[in-house]
């Protein structure tokens, strides 16, 4: 991978370095044409730019895996689960436009209509890296449809989002990872046991874990069981720690409520959607709502506050 962002960064300065030549050129020679070539391919470096500095920003541990997504509907009854629903239909629309893959894991209906909760997977490179910007409560103000009195509602949701960890757990162990001793068993198991280093201690030195056996009369023998007992405590080790990612990911939910949304889009009185974390605002509500949200993901994956 930072291979491929080496490579990345040399063609952009090459190209850069190319587009600065033909700009002096035309430039020099007056030419308009060949300033606006000119000019629109430096915009299409910056463009690039702009991806290779998220990309380099996007270098945690899950950053690259698929990403799965839950959103539920604040209290509020039917207006929150329609702000739900609006909500997935956004991050559904955003996930087109990247080229990602979508899958419905569970869908709860609302009672009259919106959902009360889905969760679904986005299939990408990076669908983590860009989405983990999206978690936290989201924030709608408009004139209620579902209120004949066309009173001004606020409705709360939230989004989740976890990164896709793989299901298959392979325990590798390297020979140079592990200190094997051989010693006299103890105990019942005849003369032979007794009288031979046959039983088998294997120290895991990363981990720190020790096995050992010394049932059979064959010093390989309880090696290999040894062995067998090593590997599932290391399968069981790193179950752990995906377990305890998982559980630290789920405990940094906030309440979904007013005071903790991480976004508010406003469709009365005015049309604004803004981002409290970094204080971005964006006038045209519709186009967020369609999908329009890489702006505000790359600017706060470039801010930090996540």
């Amino acid at each position: 991978m930072i291979s491929g962002k080496v490579v990345s960064f040399n063609q952009l300065y090459t190209d850069l370095e190319e587009s600065q030549i033909l700009l002096d050129l035309a430039i020099e020679e007056s030419d308009p044409d060949t300033i606006e070539e000119a000019s629109q391919q430096i915009q299409a470096i910056e463009k690039k730019i702009n991806k290779l500095s998220i990309d380099l920003m996007l270098d945690g541990e899950d950053d690259q895996n698929n990403a799965i997504i839950s959103i539920n509907a604040g209290a509020g009854g039917t207006e929150a689960q329609d702000w739900a629903e609006m909500l997935f239909r956004m991050y559904t629309r955003w996930i087109e436009r990247k080229g990602f893959t979508q899958e419905v894991i569970d869908f709860q209906p609302g009672d009259e209509a919106g959902i009360k909760s889905v969760t679904f997977t986005a299939g990408g490179d990076y669908a983590y890296g860009y989405l983990k910007a999206e978690k936290g409560v989201h924030r709608l103000v408009r004139i209620s449809p579902f209120n004949a009195s066309g009173k001004r509602h606020t409705s709360f949701a939230s989004v989740f989002v976890y990164p896709e960890l793989k299901n298959e757990i392979v325990v590798q162990i390297d020979d140079k990872e592990l200190r094997v001793d051989v010693f006299r068993a103890s105990g019942a198991g005849g003369q032979h046991v007794n009288k031979t280093s046959s039983a088998v201690r294997i120290t895991h030195l990363p981990s720190g874990i020790v096995v050992q056996c010394q049932q059979e009369k064959s010093q390989h023998r309880n090696k290999e069981l040894a062995m067998k007992v090593l590997k599932s405590r290391l399968y069981q080790l790193e179950k752990q720690k995906q377990d305890d990612k998982l559980q630290e990911i789920h405990e940094s939910k906030n309440e979904i409520a007013w005071g903790n949304q991480i976004r508010s889009y406003v469709m009365h009185p005015y049309q604004l959607v803004k981002d409290h974390r970094i204080n971005l605002e964006v006038g045209n509500v519709n186009s967020v709502l369609d999908g329009g949200l890489d702006l505000f993901i790359e600017e706060v994956l470039l801010s930090g506050k996540i």
